[in-house]
C-alpha cells in the first residue's frame, strides 16, 4: 500500500511541474488585434 501512495505522489509531482513549467515556456497570450462588425440600429 505504500508502495502506491509513493508512486501516485511522485506521479501527481511530476505532473505539476510539467504543467507549470508548461504554463511559464509556452506562449499562452491570446491573439490581439481589431475587429470591425457593422451594426445597424432601428432608430425610430
Amino acid at each position: 500500500m505504500g508502495r502506491i501512495i509513493k508512486i501516485l505522489s511522485i506521479l501527481v509531482l511530476l505532473c505539476l511541474v510539467f504543467f507549470t513549467s508548461y504554463a511559464y515556456i509556452a506562449d499562452l497570450s491570446p491573439v490581439k488585434g481589431e475587429v470591425k462588425v457593422p451594426v445597424t440600429l432601428n432608430a425610430d
